[in-house]
């Protein structure tokens, strides 16, 4: 079966594709059903991996008695290409408006915080290695 469109997608699928790129793309059945809004049953979700397998959304590698799931590179390219369209849109094509507005709005803890920090400086250190390359 070729790829599936993001739009055709049910709720819940979508939800599991959205959430396991938001868990840097490489997660268990258990750490994706966790992260879940009122989440399903374990076998439920399992359940729904296979299914987003089948569709052509997902794959996994056998990582010693589990699974760990990743999207497919299609399924990323849509979700960069609509986060292109959502900053156009809403950000004046400006990520540092939409961060700052989440900044804004949001509750975060510490421990949130130090990761978003940690992935500025990880940033800032790509950049400054490009340029001495």
């Amino acid at each position: 079966m070729g790829p599936t469109r993001l739009d055709r997608l049910t709720r819940r699928e979508r939800e599991i594709v959205e959430t396991l790129l938001a868990l840097a793309n490489r997660a268990s059945a258990e750490e994706i059903r966790q992260h879940l809004t009122d989440p399903p049953s374990y076998s439920a979700v399992r359940a729904l991996l296979a299914r987003l397998e089948s569709k052509g959304c997902i794959q996994h590698v056998e990582d010693g008695a589990r699974y760990i799931y990743s999207a497919l590179p299609h399924v990323r390219r849509a979700a960069r290409s609509a986060l292109r369209q959502h900053l156009r849109a809403f950000w004046e094509g400006s990520p540092t408006r939409l961060i700052a507005a989440l900044l804004r709005e949001e509750r975060w803890s510490d421990e949130e915080l130090e990761e978003l920090k940690q992935a500025i400086e990880r940033a800032q250190t790509e950049k400054s290695d490009r340029r001495s390359s």
